[in-house]
């Protein structure tokens, strides 16, 4: 893992926390949150204000999420909102936290200026002791106040200025008065600069979650389902008609086409298919080939090609399946015939746009994990899961390559990849690609030792 947090590629953009006032106020909101403190003078913080240094310093990684269910979070500054979301649980956690903070900087940026700002995100859930309870989730309400209360004491306060301007005897209320004045020192003049956050209340639709060994949640969408990462007998009674897991490659494929969830690459606007499928090739050559040890160089077109020719009939039918698409798309001719159940099938599809964009292309970087960049971009707690066992040559390019290819314009290459962004509206709650440190448990970087046919898009015949 060294290498990737080296180049950037995990672990980057946490905020630096290293001033003795920062580091003070983080530990008061700890201790308020969690009960626990730490000794450590500096240390580097996500978006929730989880600290990896802290997680290793504790030996728990989940010091701000200890149930996976209502994630508390700290915040220090509303630069956070750049940060990544370690160890995250739900795919809108992220994008929760982002929208809160957007939306209630100013208020966020006079309260973090004295002190930290501490809360959870609640769902009303607080025991996920079975998939079916996952349902339940509908609604996500941001609870914060600072370590002092400023949003307590403006509240009260306000409602006393309140009665000072409506009752009749207020000028005379020595008691009154004398608690305004009490308050005021504290929260300031609320008249003037009222702190109230006003945007803390979120829905949840779709989601991804990692409990129950990762589950894809569909049930705002005209025929609702579930994936299950791991065997979908284990789940037990849920509330929709279809639940698949990974093996039920025809089904899945059904309800993302029915659903109008999904597009063939070569259908979508504004996209070079050829390069992207092209790519693909490459990703899933270096794989076999690091596999059977072969040397394919710096991993140039030129080499990878090679390698691909020694390969041959030893490359994997994902390759051979892209290839014969890639022949149609450059030159014409028969149309390949690739339905769900042929291993090429979910590396030739997109997730649509609309605002389960993110979280469809999550999934399906799930179904086709050869695509390096696409698992890296999509889905980073998988990506990293797979990278500690891969061969040495296969981590080399593919960090090289992500380096390279997709850290100098991050938003260009995804705009290239998926199309452009969602917008806001259309956009209830983010699914933003997470990083989860803690199914990985490495050193951290800042210890010193330490699954009836059904064919989908790609078997309809063309216009």
């Amino acid at each position: 893992m060294k290498r990737l947090i080296e180049k950037g590629l995990m672990f980057g953009n946490l905020v630096r926390v290293d001033s003795p006032a920062l580091v003070e106020r983080y530990r008061r909101a700890m201790k308020a949150l969690t009960g626990r403190e730490t000794a450590l003078e500096e240390f580097h913080i996500d978006i929730s204000g989880y600290s990896p240094e802290i997680g290793d310093e504790l030996d728990d990684h989940l010091y701000l999420n200890p149930d996976g269910c209502n994630r508390q979070f700290i915040l220090l500054t509303t630069e956070q909102k750049r940060a990544p979301l370690l160890n995250a649980k739900f795919s809108t956690s992220r994008g929760i936290l982002r929208r809160f903070i957007e939306e209630n900087e100013p208020q966020l940026f006079s309260l973090t200026a004295r002190d930290a700002v501490a809360g959870e995100l609640d769902n009303t859930v607080y025991s996920l002791d079975s998939p079916a309870r996952l349902f339940d989730i509908r609604r996500i309400t941001v609870l914060a106040d600072t370590t002092g209360n400023h949003l307590a004491e403006a509240e009260k306060l306000s409602r006393l200025v309140e009665r000072f301007r409506t009752e009749t005897d207020a000028w005379f209320d020595d008691v009154l008065i004398a608690q305004m004045i009490q308050l005021a020192e504290k929260a300031g003049d609320v008249t003037r600069s009222p702190l109230r956050l006003t945007s803390t209340t979120f829905e949840q639709g779709n989601f991804w979650t990692a409990h129950f060994g990762g589950l894809y949640l569909f049930r705002d969408v005209a025929e609702p389902f579930v994936i299950s990462v791991g065997p979908k007998e284990k789940l037990g009674e849920l509330p929709v008609d279809y639940v698949q897991d990974l093996r039920d490659r025809n089904q899945i494929a059904r309800l993302l086409d029915i659903n109008h969830l999904v597009e063939p690459i070569h259908e979508a606007r504004g996209v070079d298919a050829a390069a992207i499928l092209r790519q693909k090739m490459d990703f899933i050559v270096v794989s076999v080939a690091a596999e059977l040890g072969l040397d394919i160089g710096h991993g140039s077109r030129r080499e990878l090609r090679k390698a691909a020719a020694e390969l041959g009939d030893r490359l994997p039918p994902e390759f051979h399946g892209l290839a014969a698409i890639l022949r149609w798309v450059e030159t014409g001719g028969p149309r390949p015939r690739i339905t769900a159940m042929h291993p090429a099938y979910f590396y030739t599809l997109r997730a649509r746009p609309g605002p389960d964009r993110d979280l469809v292309n999550m999934a399906l970087a799930e179904l086709a994990p050869m695509d390096v960049r696409q698992l890296f971009i999509c889905h980073k707690q998988l990506f990293y899961q797979l990278y500690r066992d891969w061969p040495e040559a296969k981590k080399q390019f593919v960090a090289d390559y992500l380096e390279r290819e997709y850290q100098i314009d991050k938003a260009g290459a995804r705009r290239a990849l998926f199309g452009a962004e969602p917008g806001m509206d259309d956009m209830p709650v983010r699914h933003d690609w997470q990083i989860d440190s803690a199914a990985i448990r490495t050193p951290g970087p800042w210890e010193r030792t330490r699954r009836d046919t059904a064919e989908g898009p790609w078997g309809r015949r063309s216009k």
